[in-house]
């Protein structure tokens, strides 16, 4: 066994009130280590919360090479108490804008920064869409890679992050409805969310773990849908989903190795070791499928 205990951070976020955010994101990070989790993931945004605004966000947008006040808080906070942090934030870059998630080792150093690649909805018109790939950050043995909410939905960034060797998809989240027909598989409200249904599945398919923090509460015509999660790498929640509606923190603990077994379930039955690349390729090399709607 290599138990690795998560903390989720579920947060209520205020609309650019990033003093109060700040402070919400580092008790939770203090109470994350105070039960022993080795890392804590916040929600997507935990910053400035979850807002459409532009003009507001670059404002409180900061740059990971001179951290503001958000940034240097959380780092501290992750030296303080010896826990990795991943926390997504508005990153501003000569005069660009971007929906990203640091990772900020114990020792305080940031030491990836990823930017959202898949834009959701109206942030389109806010953000710049991201361009700094698909970071692995290796702390204490342990592969944690950063996605961010919407990121859930292509199949292609979890698989990319498997095969290269992720032991654990960290995804800061904002989970709103509008992408499923039905936000839940009855519509009841003890049903799970269509984002948890889509992540274990992608975390049973890849043979890796994810641990989904998001936010709770309204913003503007926003409503927030929690269901934080921590899955593991068959695809079973290891904690949660949180509820809907009640901020909190989760912890959990993960056992790594079950992603090696996972990974190879014997014989014939190896979910990465079996792609047939070969195909991939030769399908690939000659057919786009954006431009013909995604159809042959």
């Amino acid at each position: 066994m290599r138990i690795l205990t998560v903390g989720l951070a579920q947060l209520a976020c205020v609309p650019l009130g990033r003093d109060r955010n700040i402070a919400a994101a580092c008790d939770a990070t203090a109470r994350a280590a105070a039960r022993g989790a080795a890392i804590v993931v916040l929600p997507e945004l935990v910053t400035s919360g979850y807002v459409l605004d532009r003009a507001g966000l670059l404002a409180q947008a900061e740059s990971p090479a001179r951290p503001g006040p958000g940034l240097a808080a959380l780092q501290a906070a992750a030296a303080g108490h010896r826990i990795t942090v991943v926390a997504g934030f508005p990153e501003r870059d000569s005069g660009r804008l971007y929906n990203s998630a640091a990772v900020i080792t114990p020792d305080g150093r940031i030491a990836a920064v990823y930017r959202k690649l898949h834009l959701f909805a109206a942030e389109n018109g806010v953000f710049d869409a991201g361009d700094a790939g698909l970071p692995i950050v290796e702390v204490g043995g342990v592969r944690i890679a950063p996605l961010i909410c919407f990121d859930l939905r292509f199949p292609e960034v979890v698989r990319i992050l498997a095969v290269r060797g992720a032991d654990l998809i960290t995804v800061p989240t904002a989970w709103v409805p509008g992408f499923d027909a039905d936000s839940t598989d009855a519509g009841g409200t003890d049903a799970e969310i269509g984002q948890v249904r889509t992540a274990r599945v992608l975390a049973n398919l890849n043979a890796v773990a994810l641990a989904c923090a998001s936010q709770v509460g309204s913003a503007g015509a926003a409503q927030f849908l929690g269901s934080s999660v921590l899955i593991d790498a068959f695809g079973r929640p290891v904690t949660g989903p949180a509820g809907r509606d009640t901020p909190g923190l989760l912890t959990g603990d993960l056992d790594l190795a079950v992603g090696d077994s996972a990974r190879t379930r014997g014989p014939g039955l190896s979910v990465l070791g079996q792609r047939r690349t070969d195909v991939y390729d030769h399908l690939l090399g000659y057919h786009d499928a954006t431009s013909s709607g995604g159809r042959p």
